[in-house]
């Protein structure tokens, strides 16, 4: 298998605690798991087999195991209880791996029994970065808002637009598996794991809802057009919005608002986890760079402890900025995604707003990099200006 670029983290995070991986799903967490646990005498039980079921409510495995790997086990009602007994009372010191494809942090809350036993991480998609030079030892703390170095030009990067960055479609590269592979993902997700984690009465609407996200992304969600498209009321389109983001099929980015008069600061936007389903091409790109962020904020967040987030930019008057990333609320770099490079006035206008020193604008033209030096925006390709992430 390719070498995830959480290997590294997850092996050091074992030594303490348990490690959980979440993320969409056929992102590769399986795989992730079982690749780490393998180097010790471990155990794989997924709940979804009958017969691991058993195994897993009696605690029965060999008892000089030093790794268990548990799959989807958060669909099992007691599951937080039953890992912390298991986690309490180890006799050998066993490392525990729980992964899952709905959301496992949406129990971290003060009252979680499993509070401090434990590092969470999101497993995402392949990125330019992690196809190129993955991660093969666990980092050094970053230095705040450091400046984004561009070392050489990654390859692929037209292949992960066109297949996205899951695994299976990407490596077999091939149009015919990507369609089969993109309806029985969206069966999977909508029919057995929405339909597994919520009581769900309304699962043909929800299916509309999700089949209609590809051509609503890189916009404010309009929550008044889509509940006339599903034929349902706003407060519901929100609830079922938080179950998609819960269960990896969408990722919401807020808008930044602070120390900016008349700027949004409700109207989230959307993008889906695997954006080749998303047929408008610069849609698309929009949608890739914002999860080459997402996963760039994530990891720091996730590894280091970091206060990295992603937001947008728009304010009443119309102007907007695809992309700012913060550490600790402070903005560090802005990015504008473009097919073909051209002028960007909201750049500059926030950039000098905010105080912001990085702004670039990213753009699939392999021939254009260079720095404006009038607006200072580094016009950048996509294939050099992902490279400086994860």
């Amino acid at each position: 298998m390719k070498t995830r670029y959480l290997t590294a983290v997850l092996k050091n995070d074992l030594k303490k605690k348990m490690v959980f991986i979440g993320g969409p799903r056929q992102v590769g967490k399986t795989t992730l798991a079982r690749f780490i646990a393998q180097k010790n005498s471990h155990i794989y039980l997924n709940w979804d087999s009958p017969k691991h079921k058993i195994q897993i409510t009696a605690q029965q495995w060999p008892p000089k195991t030093k790794c268990l790997v548990f799959d989807e086990i958060h669909k099992y009602d007691k599951w937080k209880n039953l890992i912390k007994g298991i986690w309490d009372t180890r006799s050998n010191n066993e490392e525990i791996i729980v992964t899952g494809s709905s959301k496992l942090n949406i129990f971290r809350k003060s009252g979680d029994s499993l509070l401090g036993r434990y590092h969470y991480h999101v497993l995402h998609p392949f990125s330019l970065k992690e196809l190129n030079h993955p991660l093969l030892t666990d980092m050094e703390m970053p230095l705040h808002c450091h400046p984004l170095v561009f070392p050489e030009k990654g390859e692929d990067v037209m292949d992960l637009f066109k297949f996205g960055g899951f695994p299976e479609p990407f490596l077999e590269g091939s149009e015919r598996t990507l369609l089969r592979w993109q309806n029985e993902r969206f069966e999977r997700i909508f029919r057995e794991d929405i339909r597994t984690a919520e009581k769900v009465r309304l699962l043909s609407q929800i299916e509309l809802l999700g089949a209609l996200l590809p051509k609503r992304v890189t916009s404010p969600l309009s929550l008044t057009s889509l509940s006339e498209d599903v034929q349902t009321s706003p407060k519901t389109i929100i609830n079922w919005m938080d179950l998609l983001c819960r269960n990896y099929y969408c990722f919401r980015v807020m808008p930044f608002h602070l120390r900016l008069e008349r700027a949004l600061k409700k109207e989230s936007k959307y993008y889906l986890w695997d954006w080749s389903e998303i047929e408008n091409k610069g849609q698309r790109f929009e949608n890739m760079i914002a999860s080459h962020l997402l996963k760039f904020c994530n990891f720091y967040h996730h590894s280091y402890g970091l206060k990295t987030k992603l937001w947008y930019i728009r304010d009443r008057e119309g102007r907007e900025v695809d992309f700012l990333v913060t550490w600790n609320k402070t903005p560090w770099f802005m990015v504008e995604c473009k097919l073909k490079p051209g002028t960007h006035r909201p750049s500059s206008y926030f950039g000098d707003r905010l105080n912001v020193e990085q702004r670039f604008m990213v753009t699939l033209d392999e021939k254009q990099h260079y720095i404006d030096k009038k607006s200072n925006i580094h016009v950048i390709p996509a294939s050099k200006f992902l490279m400086a992430l994860i």
